[in-house]
């Protein structure tokens, strides 16, 4: 471990209160309230226009493409005005709103906030749904809940079976292919209609739907209003301080159907007046060199991924110590989500901006949901250990409520959701009898008794079961265990034993570290390198070293089988961002479960 400096950056200074009360629930909450602040996001683009009009807002450039297409603050303005003269005329609303399929790119960006600008609903959905999906029933229960009044595509050629069978009566704008274009709706006279729309805007008023995943059953519709979005982004900036003075330089590739990148990703930017670079990268092997070759140009001081990102990023600083003085000369703060981090990875990531600066720069992570728009939690004290997930952002206050010996988190604020859209019954169900959202998760102390150092996952409230001697499993907090002692050969895992007296999981393989254990790996099909000696032979070593230090059946692994299909979106067992679902790929390979406690040659031990 590193004992460099940690290199300055402004932050929150936390004031933590607590109240245990008589039932044995805790509230946690900060002393200090939230700032004043604008009451929606339009007020900061209408600001930033004013104030820095030539300051780019968002960059793009497609994979291999030199140049980048860029627009300012002014440009911004001025075209979202149009897009939402344009959308008016078109009879949208919260009831009738703008439906957008595609992925990320300014385009779309300037679709959502065309709407929002004059108060008209809109809700970006995984383009998987469209894309890869076979019945397109999820894209139905899309339709169904919040009945648009037109869709928005990039290229409506590759929409068009999706379109024609889900959408075949609204409205279509698109880039190209068509019926009314992108750059027709873009420079729409503007009247004085679109001024009195926004001025009518309130903070209760529905800005966008954001759909939950759907891992049991169809898509949820989130509602999202002005004030959730405004109120969330400020406590977003009274935690990275910095941004006040320093606009944030971002470049990021996930998608913003998800609540990361779609609301805090992507509001940080204009909220602070940064810069929002569109990365046509991914964390995958074969598209991990364009997010690299980004990397080398805009150098960010605000970054986010997923484990596995930053691990690929990590291999292309070893080959060459450049690429990281560059990645880390501006960087303030880095932050993962999505999937558990590895003591490896933090570790190493550390390690890489002391060799790079001389100085180590904060990691870290938070907890949010959909439901929180999403920010709720965050950690800004320098760590040794990955998953701390901080304490409440100013605003919110965290409810802790004894359940199966788990402490599961509530919270209330601001930046909640009023309920899911024109569903009453499961908004009840989603929030207890003081108004506290229900997120679903268990967390525990950092340190018992102190709620100021934080604290950690404790696995999904649903997701825990008992083995047949009785015993309770912590599912979230053994998954993120066995995930970092397998050294990042397993991209995440699946426990098993419900019902069982040993536990057995369920790998889900991450190739670029499997390919590094065989020779030759790169070269081989996921059947030859799954099956390989060497790569068995590493796991089942790294196994027995978890096994050395477990303690109890809850605890211990004995055996363990790659998963060689990939994980199915349509079923249910992982969303497009990659988050895996416990029960439903045990609802849906339950022969796999079981074969765990058979002879069968896969399995591991």
């Amino acid at each position: 471990m590193t004992t460099a400096n940690l290199r300055p950056v402004a932050l929150w200074n936390a004031d933590v209160r607590w109240e245990e009360r008589d039932d044995g629930s805790i509230l946690v909450w900060q002393n200090d309230p939230l700032a004043d602040h604008p009451e929606k996001i339009s007020d900061r683009i209408d600001h930033w226009a004013s104030v820095a009009p030539d300051r780019v807002w968002m960059a793009s450039r497609g994979i291999g493409e030199v140049e980048w297409r860029r627009v300012t603050y002014g440009e911004l303005r001025e075209t979202v005005r149009s897009i939402g003269q344009c959308l008016l005329d078109l009879g949208l609303s919260v009831d009738r709103p703008l439906v957008i399929l595609s992925e990320n790119s300014i385009e779309h960006a300037l679709m959502a906030l065309g709407a929002q600008y004059v108060g008209i609903a809109s809700a970006a959905i995984a383009p998987a749904y469209s894309l890869v999906s076979e019945g397109f029933e999820k894209l139905k229960g899309v339709r169904d809940q919040i009945t648009p009044g037109a869709v928005f595509v990039d290229d409506a050629n590759a929409f068009d079976r999706a379109i024609a069978a889900v959408f075949p009566d609204e409205t279509l704008i698109a880039v190209t292919g068509g019926e009314l274009t992108f750059d027709k709706v873009a420079r729409t006279p503007v009247t004085d209609a679109v001024d009195a729309a926004n001025a009518a805007i309130t903070p209760d008023h529905v800005a966008k739907f954001m759909f939950t995943s759907g891992t049991t059953g169809n898509p949820k519709a989130v509602i999202q209003t002005h004030g959730m979005l405004a109120s969330n982004i400020e406590q977003t900036t009274d935690c990275y301080a910095f941004a006040r003075d320093e606009p944030p330089i971002i470049l990021d590739w996930a998608p913003w159907n998800h609540v990361a990148a779609g609301n805090l990703i992507f509001n940080f930017a204009i909220w602070n007046g940064g810069t929002l670079h569109l990365d046509a990268g991914r964390p995958t092997k074969a598209m991990i060199g364009e997010t690299i070759r980004n990397l080398r140009e805009v150098q960010t001081n605000w970054y986010w991924n997923v484990p596995a990102g930053f691990e690929m990023i990590m291999a292309e600083m070893e080959k060459d110590p450049d690429f990281g003085r560059t990645f880390f000369e501006k960087m303030k703060i880095m932050y993962y989500a999505g999937a558990a981090m590895g003591q490896h990875t933090w570790d190493e990531l550390k390690e890489a901006s002391v060799r790079a600066t001389g100085e180590e720069i904060l990691l870290a992570t938070g907890l949010g949901a959909t439901e929180t728009a999403p920010f709720a939690l965050f950690q800004t004290e320098p760590q040794a250990n990955p998953g701390n997930i901080g304490v409440p952002a100013k605003g919110i206050v965290l409810k802790l409520v004894p359940t199966e010996g788990k402490m599961e988190a509530r919270v209330k604020g601001p930046n909640v959701t009023p309920g899911y859209w024109r569903d009453d019954k499961l908004t009840a169900e989603a929030f207890d009898d003081e108004g506290f959202y229900k997120l679903g998760d268990a967390l525990r102390f950092a340190v018992p008794g102190d709620p100021a150092k934080g604290f950690f996952f404790d696995g999904r409230v649903a997701e825990n079961f008992k083995l047949g001697t009785g015993t309770w499993v912590s599912v979230g907090a053994l998954r993120a265990k066995l995930t970092d002692a397998l050294g990042g050969l397993a991209r995440d895992v699946v426990l098993v034993g419900e019902g069982h007296d040993s536990l057995g999981a369920l790998l889900v393989p991450f190739r670029p570290a499997m390919e590094r254990v065989v020779p030759g790996g790169d070269g081989m099909s996921d059947a030859e390198l799954y099956a390989h000696p060497a790569l068995r032979q590493a796991i089942s070593e790294k196994l027995a070293a978890y096994n050395s230090h477990a303690t109890g059946s809850s605890m211990r692994i004995l055996a363990v089988m790659i998963l060689e299909t990939p994980l199915d979106m349509d079923k249910g067992e992982v969303t497009d961002k990659g988050s895996v679902n416990q029960r439903a790929v045990l609802r849906e390979r339950p022969d796999l479960a079981q074969a765990l406690y058979t002879d069968d040659a896969r399995v591991i031990r």
